[in-house]
């Protein structure tokens, strides 16, 4: 990268800086036990434990109150950050059904990559047996890179499965 993008400093290659996990849980207004649930999913999937989000307004019409728990996040950095991307990488995409590759347009304008991964037993750490039911969660990649094509060529080189271009159009 440091030929490819004309960096004149080793140091202005960008790297991977955080990755954050993120699962919504709207249920969890009528149901309590869906956020231990989830909870302890995602503890089981990063290695840590997560921080609960509460709700920042009210919203009547989704029976929303302010300071509901509504999500949990975790933020994965320095070696459990390298473990999850490697395990990303390797061993989750490739159990997904019908996988053709992650779209090359979810950054964000700075190099910045976000992925959405529709079941959590895609990752090997989850017992199918074990959860409540299927959910979703959001992976964001956070880079030093200050474009996407820069953070896109960041991911490639760390093995990203990106989708193969004629399948992009």
């Amino acid at each position: 990268m440091l030929r490819e993008f004309g960096y004149t400093n080793p140091m202005q290659v960008p790297k991977p800086t955080k990755i954050v996990l993120n699962i919504g849980i709207g249920e969890a207004i009528d149901n309590r036990n869906a956020l231990d649930a989830a909870l302890g999913d995602l503890t089981t999937i990063a290695g840590q434990r997560p921080i609960i989000q509460r709700a920042r307004k009210s919203i009547s019409n989704f029976k929303l109150r302010e300071g509901m728990q509504v999500g949990i996040t975790v933020t994965l950095r320095a070696q459990r950050m390298w473990d999850f991307l490697d395990r990303l990488v390797n061993l989750t995409l490739p159990r997904v059904r019908d996988f053709h590759g992650i779209s090359r347009r979810s950054f964000d304008g700075r190099g910045n990559y976000s992925l959405g991964i529709v079941e959590q037993i895609v990752f090997p750490e989850i017992d199918y047996n074990l959860i409540d039911r299927l959910r979703g969660l959001q992976v964001n990649i956070v880079t030093s890179a200050k474009t996407d094509e820069e953070g896109r060529r960041l991911l490639e080189l760390l093995g990203m499965p990106f989708e193969r271009i004629e399948d992009a159009a």
